[in-house]
């Protein structure tokens, strides 16, 4: 994990909160103390992996900065809020996937939440990496069909024929079939 952010107006939250980051191998943490800080640091920073949210800020609540930056970041999300409106506050931002924890919140806790958010970051990484390049892998094949398309339709070639004509050009000219599908609609269209 490389960065987080702390959004709080109690100085003795964010050092807590900072000393459990480090225990998780946080390299960098920004510490804000109000919500228009956190959401110029948001804006203007690099979008962090972990954002701790401590309830009342000084200029507003928590709940809409929650939500904004869940919204605008793929950080993984905790709020902290009094008892008496923590199911209140995680009913409404269930969608949202910010983690709601009720104060008075235990270090054991709030460190087993930190391990839950960033595990499940991770794991989110590798399925958006995954995602990725699946959607590559759509895009070159779709490139390739419009390629054994136009090869249809200008030299008259079969579908196998074109699909062959593609595979033996990358081969015999080192190249990828992607390289050479596109050499192929340059060429034609």
């Amino acid at each position: 994990m490389e960065r987080a952010l702390i959004i709080s107006a109690n100085k003795e939250t964010s050092e807590t909160a900072e000393q459990l980051l480090r225990i998780e191998g946080c390299g960098r943490t920004a510490v804000a103390a109000s919500g228009s800080e956190a959401r110029r640091l948001v804006k203007n920073e690099a979008e962090p992996d972990i954002v701790i949210i401590n309830t009342p800020l000084p200029d507003e609540f928590g709940q809409e900065l929650a939500e904004m930056i869940s919204e605008t970041t793929s950080a993984g999300m905790i709020l902290i809020c009094s008892g008496d409106v923590a199911d209140d506050i995680a009913d409404r931002l269930s969608d949202s996937g910010v983690n709601v924890l009720a104060r008075p919140v235990k270090r054991e806790v709030l460190q087993r939440t930190l391990r839950l958010v960033l595990n499940t970051r991770v794991r989110m990484a590798g399925v958006k990496k995954e995602s990725t390049d699946i959607l590559s892998r759509i895009e070159e094949m779709r490139t390739i069909n419009r390629a054994k398309t136009t090869l249809m339709k200008y030299l008259k070639f079969t579908e196998p024929q074109a699909h062959k004509y593609i595979e033996k050009q990358a081969m015999n000219n080192r190249q990828t079939r992607l390289e050479v599908a596109v050499r192929i609609l340059a060429q034609y269209e």
